[in-house]
């Protein structure tokens, strides 16, 4: 079931938060308040009521509703673009791995590429890149477009747990980016599952303030998690490894021992 009044009745343009009205009878469906009189809970989408409801106005059908107000319109136009940003970095990467990658001797065949946590942070967006040779914080532009990077230059960028150094980069697909080497190679990773574990453990605790460093003391950042997360042990020829690093080593990349993309 689609509804008339807006979108030519896409019901993907609109969000759960959109606020309805009957074009008939001007009856308003806001989902924060639901519909006491057809027993529709508070919090319920207009998108998600059934086909058969019907305005408690006028008793039209749903499809003669339309827009009066999406306050989560904004919410969606920027998720549709961190999702398009991240696709084409999965893409971009996912190449330069058959292009260039698939028969190093560093690469872990048990990984693939793939985008964890990317969210916006102010105007850019945010999240971390796993591929089978390194894990890196990406930062990528948003709405705004960025003044021509060049490559290998450096930047420092704060965050509530401290500041950290990112390179200047450009790929065919994704444009230009800033990325923060966490791990290179990625040898000390059994499978894909751990490896992005580690990645949204690292989005959590870089925006920690407590995590900040004032000292060189080496500070475990997921200890904790690390050893809910832990797999069985393996046998004793296959022994699993130790991906406990400092605070420092996790997010400023002092794990990493070669170059990354």
């Amino acid at each position: 079931m689609t509804f008339e009044g807006s979108y030519l009745g896409a019901n993907d343009r609109i969000s759960p938060r959109a606020i309805m009205e009957c074009k008939i009878c001007w009856t308003t469906y806001d989902p924060a308040e639901g519909d006491d009189y057809r027993q529709v809970l508070p919090g319920t989408p207009f998108v998600a009521l059934p086909d058969d409801w019907k305005c408690p106005g006028c008793d039209a059908p749903k499809a003669q509703f339309m827009v009066r107000e999406d306050p989560g319109s904004d919410e969606m136009r920027r998720a549709a673009v961190i999702g398009q940003k991240t696709q084409a970095l999965v893409a971009d990467f996912r190449e330069v791995f058959n292009a260039k990658m698939r028969d190093v001797p560093i690469v872990n065949h048990a990984l693939h590429v793939e985008a964890v946590g990317f969210r916006s942070h102010g105007p850019d967006i945010l999240g971390v890149l796993v591929s089978p040779w390194f894990m890196n914080l990406v930062l990528l532009p948003g709405d705004t477009e960025w003044p021509a990077l060049k490559a290998g230059e450096k930047e420092v960028i704060a965050f509530p747990s401290g500041e950290y150094e990112f390179i200047h980069n450009s790929r065919e697909m994704v444009g230009p980016y800033k990325a923060c080497s966490l791990f290179s190679p990625m040898a000390d990773f059994n499978s894909q599952m751990q490896a992005v574990d580690v990645a949204r453990a690292v989005m959590g605790e870089l925006f920690k303030d407590e995590n900040r460093e004032e000292t060189d003391r080496a500070a475990e950042i997921r200890a904790a998690r690390e050893a809910e997360l832990a797999p069985p042990p393996e046998p004793a020829e296959l022994p699993v490894p130790d991906l406990r690093p400092s605070r420092r080593a996790l997010l400023t990349g002092g794990l990493s021992s070669g170059t990354s993309e």
